[in-house]
């Protein structure tokens, strides 16, 4: 991530606006006669174009946040639908070979409720140069449905999971995603295949 990419650092914008405000008070002291009112607009212009791109201008990196998000959400919710729409027609993970397997799969594990709660922390997120894929990491912890069948003996678990993303046009898609650790032991899909969740 550049430091100087305003639209991915917009406070950037904020800095150099208190830079320059500090540069005007100087200028004002030293020289009064040859100062504007209007170099004070400047500051505020560059302020106003930092909350405005912050606001309007949505990067790469937020909007795989979006898309992370609804996924999360999506199994949260039990909702194939919602989950679809985040995935790639080219999906692939080392379980299942293609979307359809992957969304077959969430509608026969979610045929009961299973899940309550998801609570998730980004690690990193690491978009390739130009940004047209990109790797995200997060932990999550997920809490059982209390009417599930898990729940008796399993009220939560928590796991590592990778989501590859690629770029179509202008919005981001999950291609892959592996398990990476449950409940801090390494793991992948198959582990969870085998506990008949």
């Amino acid at each position: 991530m550049d430091i100087f990419d305003v639209f991915e650092q917009p406070w950037t914008l904020l800095i150099t606006a208190a830079a320059v405000f500090l540069v005007l008070l100087i200028f004002r002291k030293i020289t009064p006669a040859k100062f504007r009112w209007w170099y004070w607009t400047i500051p505020v212009f560059l302020a106003c174009a930092a909350f405005g791109i912050d606001r309007f201008v949505q990067t790469d990196r937020e909007k795989i946040k979006v898309v992370l998000n609804t996924a999360v959400k999506a199994v949260e919710q039990e909702n194939p639908s919602s989950l679809e729409a985040t995935i790639s027609d080219g999906y692939r993970d080392s379980l299942r070979n293609s979307k359809k397997a992957l969304i077959n799969s969430f509608k026969a594990r979610f045929a009961e409720p299973l899940i309550d709660k998801i609570i998730t922390r980004i690690i990193s997120i690491d978009i390739s140069s130009p940004p047209t894929s990109a790797t995200a990491i997060f932990t999550a912890r997920v809490l059982f449905n209390p009417q599930s069948s898990i729940y008796d003996f399993k009220r939560e678990v928590f796991v590592k999971v990778r989501l590859d993303f690629q770029k179509k046009t202008n919005h981001w898609l999950i291609t892959q995603s592996e398990l990476l650790e449950l409940d801090l032991h390494p793991a992948n899909w198959n582990d969870v295949e085998q506990l008949n969740w």
